[in-house]
């Protein structure tokens, strides 16, 4: 049932599924795992549902950096989501089985958001360092059009880029065991039941991290870096505060990504420590998808303001209701 031949040797063989081992040496803890990551995963749709509403119904909202937060809500919706689903179904059942078609898919997209989401961050930065630097060429600079092209290049670009590697990882001839030591299909686990040469794949995956988010990474410093020099220059001490206020949900959440992100896969990991490497990448995939609605609004004026409206409006509209209907 899980290996089918795919030559007469034997020696390699194409896999029908995937076990995901994940976290089944929890035992029956298992079932706390599941209400915890629950609860994160409803508060996670709720959380970046509720930014999408508030910018989509408020046309004060309508502004750059409100669409670039749309798009990277969308996409940590579809981030947790490409994940959490999956990881909740295997707490609860015993055989934590993944077809390989169901693992390939699950690999293309967690990747597509991770590098799309990186494009994003770096196009918010430099949102704010035309807002800030360049005020007066903002409006013409960072036109709805710059920004649905930025918004669309981080996706597009992804998409591309990540079809290659997919396919060619499984393309691989895989041989052995059939349980990946991980709860969902990420690259480094499934490349290790390969029996063939990886390195070439290891050196794109390497190019395309450089690339797509360390490049990122880069451009958002040295925007930042500009930014800082010109909120030091403002003689308004109330001037550079509002300029660092405008910043700061950005920063933390820059931080939170590339913090969790390099965490998880630049330290060096060994055979002995895979159940805390485990967690350390479930803290990656649940962290910034759950947080960043929450840093948005609760350190951003405009998005509180919005939402207090919001609530005021409907309220009001619910009493006129109520007292329409004893009429």
């Amino acid at each position: 049932m899980t290996y089918s031949e795919s030559n007469p040797s034997g020696n390699e063989t194409t896999p029908d599924v995937f076990i995901l081992v994940g976290f089944s040496y929890l035992n029956k803890l298992q079932i706390l795992l599941f209400v915890v990551l629950l609860v994160i995963y409803l508060l996670t749709l709720m959380g970046n549902l509720l930014v999408i509403l508030l910018i989509k119904l408020n046309p004060s909202l309508h502004t750059p950096m409100y669409f670039f937060l749309v798009n990277l809500s969308v996409l940590e919706i579809c981030f947790t989501t490409s994940v959490i689903p999956q990881l909740l179904v295997h707490l609860l059942v015993e055989e934590k089985a993944i077809s390989f078609a169901n693992c390939a898919v699950q690999m293309y997209i967690f990747n597509i958001m991770g590098l799309t989401e990186c494009c994003l961050l770096a196009a918010m930065a430099y949102d704010r360092y035309v807002a800030i630097c360049q005020p007066l060429n903002y409006t013409t600079t960072m036109s709805s059009r710059v920004c649905a092209l930025f918004a669309g290049a981080s996706w597009f670009i992804s998409i591309l880029v990540e079809v290659v590697p997919s396919i060619w990882i499984f393309s691989l001839p895989f041989c052995g065991s059939n349980h990946v030591h991980h709860f969902f299909c990420d690259i480094p686990p499934v490349l290790k039941k390969a029996c063939a040469d990886t390195s070439k794949i290891k050196s794109v995956g390497f190019t395309v991290t450089v690339l797509f988010v360390m490049s990122p990474f880069l451009l958002i410093l040295l925007s930042y870096i500009h930014i800082i020099s010109t909120i030091l220059k403002m003689p308004s001490v109330e001037g550079r505060r509002k300029a660092f206020s405008t910043c700061s949900s950005h920063l933390i959440v820059v931080t939170l990504f590339y913090g969790t992100a390099l965490f998880t896969y630049l330290i060096p990991k060994s055979s002995s420590t895979l159940d805390s490497d485990q967690m350390i990448s479930l803290l990656n995939t649940i962290v910034s998808p759950v947080l960043n609605p929450i840093i948005y609004t609760l350190r951003n004026k405009e998005v509180k303001g919005a939402l207090r409206k919001t609530v005021e409006k409907n309220y009001l509209f619910a009493q006129l209701g109520i007292s329409g209907n004893e009429d």
